[in-house]
C-alpha cells in the first residue's frame, strides 16, 4: 500500500490551474525529495495530501485512504515564521500547543499528554531547548521544536515544507541528518520540501519535482536530466554534476538566483560545500498557513 499516492490529479488555486494530470505513487518508509521553483506548486501539493485543497479532478490517497483534513497519519511540519520578542513561550509550550492538533491554543495537558511532549522533546534531541524562550532560539532550534510537534501521536507520513529555509549550510545538515535518523528508526514516511537538491542527495530515496503544472517522480538520475527539467522549467535547461554536486542551469543564468531570490545554482552552491554518497544505507494539524509558494 502506498503511503500517499495522486491519481489524474489536478490542483487549482483562485481558479488558476497549478499542477495537472498528476499521478503518482510514494511508497511506505520512502525518504522523497520535493523539488521546484517558487511557485511551482510545492505547498499546494502539500496541502492536497493534508486534505485542505481539494483536486479539481481525480484522487488522493493516505495509505490507502482518501485525504482527508485531520489525517493522524500525517505529521505536518510548517514553513518556520518570524517569533514575536514579546511572545514569552517557553519550547516546551510551544510544543504543547500542538497536542491537539484540531485547534492552536496552550492547553491543559494530562499525565499522558505531558509524557508525549517529553517523548517527541527527546527524539529531535531538544530537551534542553524545552525550558528557554522560543523568542530567544535560532532558526535552526525553533525547526526541531517544530519537527517535535509534527512527531506527536506517532505519524506514519511526514510533510516538511521548506525545514532549510534560511539555515546556514551547517545548521541544514544537522537538519536533515536528524530527520533521516528519525526516518530510519521510526520507519516513517518522508516527504520533505526544498529549494536545493545537494543536501538531500545522502539521505533521499526519490525525486519529486513539480514544474510548469507537471509533476515527475523517479530516481536522481531519472528526474534531473536535461530532458525532464526542460519540460518541467518550459525552457533549455542545463545539468551538471561535479564534486559529489548538481548544477541546474538555463542559458547560462542561476536559476535559483532568478526563481528563488539567492546568489547559489537551483541545486547547488556557487561555492564549494560538498555532499558526497547516496542513500542507504506536526502532529496532525488541520493545516499550514498559506505560503508564499503555491
Amino acid at each position: 500500500m502506498s503511503a500517499l499516492a495522486f491519481r489524474d490529479v489536478e490542483l487549482a488555486l483562485g481558479g488558476r490551474s497549478v499542477l495537472a494530470g498528476v499521478n503518482l505513487a510514494i511508497e511506505a518508509g520512502e525518504f522523497i525529495a520535493l523539488l521546484g521553483g517558487n511557485g511551482a506548486g510545492k505547498t499546494t501539493l502539500l496541502r492536497a495530501a493534508l486534505g485542505l485543497v481539494a483536486p479539481r479532478r481525480g484522487s488522493i490517497s493516505v495509505f490507502g485512504q482518501p485525504a482527508a483534513r485531520g489525517n493522524p497519519a500525517i505529521g505536518y511540519m510548517p514553513q518556520s515564521r518570524s517569533i514575536p520578542p514579546s511572545l514569552r513561550l517557553s519550547g516546551r509550550d510551544f510544543v504543547a500547543c500542538a497536542v491537539d492538533g484540531a485547534r492552536w491554543g496552550l492547553p491543559l495537558p494530562g499525565r499522558a499528554a505531558r509524557a508525549e511532549v517529553e517523548r517527541v522533546l527527546d527524539l529531535v534531541g531538544a530537551a534542553d531547548l524545552a525550558r528557554r524562550p522560543l523568542a530567544e532560539l535560532s532558526g535552526g532550534e525553533r525547526q526541531r521544536l517544530l519537527l517535535a510537534q509534527a512527531l506527536l501521536d506517532q505519524p506514519r507520513l511526514l510533510l516538511l515544507d521548506e525545514p532549510l529555509m534560511s539555515l546556514d549550510p551547517s545548521r541544514q545538515a544537522g537538519v536533515v541528518d536528524l530527520v533521516a535518523s528519525l526516518q530510519r528508526r521510526l520507519g516513517v514516511t518522508v516527504l520533505f520540501s526544498a529549494h536545493d537538491l545537494n543536501p538531500l542527495l545522502p539521505v533521499m530515496d526519490r525525486v519529486l519535482y513539480v514544474g510548469n503544472r507537471q509533476a515527475a517522480l523517479g530516481t536522481v538520475e531519472a528526474v534531473i536530466t536535461p530532458a525532464v527539467l526542460s519540460r518541467l522549467y518550459g525552457t533549455p535547461i542545463e545539468v551538471v554534476r561535479a564534486g559529489g554536486h548538481i548544477f541546474v542551469a538555463a542559458g547560462g543564468l542561476d536559476l535559483a538566483r532568478d526563481t528563488h531570490g539567492c546568489g547559489e545554482s537551483a541545486h547547488g552552491h556557487a561555492h564549494s560545500h560538498r555532499h558526497d554518497g547516496h542513500r542507504h544505507d506536526g502532529h496532525r494539524h488541520d493545516g499550514p498557513t498559506e505560503a508564499a509558494d503555491a
